[in-house]
């Protein structure tokens, strides 16, 4: 277990600031003073896989930590009480001002990575898109640029994701 994994890196009760929290065996964390109980668990999160007319696969260029200027699918975290389309259809808006005419369930996959000096768990579920257009596009929120990329132009060691490395790979494939 990396020493970034929340049940190494939280040392005292979110409820009543007891340092008697103590890590268990199933992942969660329990304070033996208030007795509040917290257990890790996965976030959703969201990829879209958006192609254009020659068939070349939509990256983005991260604006954001971890992993900035690096590529990445557009999609983000699923906000509360948001389905994954609808979450799809948010993200893609606010990235790059891309309005949905249709999606379909493609696959999901586990993913991890350091955000301030905790490890965060992702489910992440990708989506094909098809979009209402792929002009007039801009790059917004935390991507820096975009690009429409063929199979042969990606350098996948520029995906760290491995969720997003292996969404990509899998397009690919199919």
């Amino acid at each position: 277990m990396q020493s970034t994994h929340p049940l190494n890196v939280l040392k005292f009760c979110p409820k009543c600031g007891s340092p008697e929290l103590n890590s268990h065996a199933d992942l969660s964390l329990k304070c033996t003073n208030c007795g509040f109980h917290f257990y890790v668990n996965s976030a959703a999160a969201v990829a879209a896989l958006v192609v254009n007319p020659e068939g070349k696969l939509l990256l983005t260029t991260r604006a954001v930590e971890p992993d900035y200027g690096k590529l990445d699918l557009p999609g983000g975290f699923i906000d509360p009480g948001e389905s994954a389309e609808e979450a799809v259809e948010r993200e893609l808006f606010e990235e790059l001002g891309m309005k949905v005419k249709s999606m379909e369930y493609f696959t999901s996959a586990p993913n991890e990575y350091i955000f301030s000096g905790i490890s965060v768990f992702t489910l992440d579920m990708a989506f094909r898109v098809i979009p209402e257009t792929v002009s007039g596009l801009k790059a917004q929120d935390d991507i820096l640029d975009f690009r429409f990329y063929a199979e042969n132009e990606i350098d996948f060691n520029q995906i760290p994701a491995p969720s997003i490395n292996y969404f990509v790979k899998q397009f690919f494939r199919k």
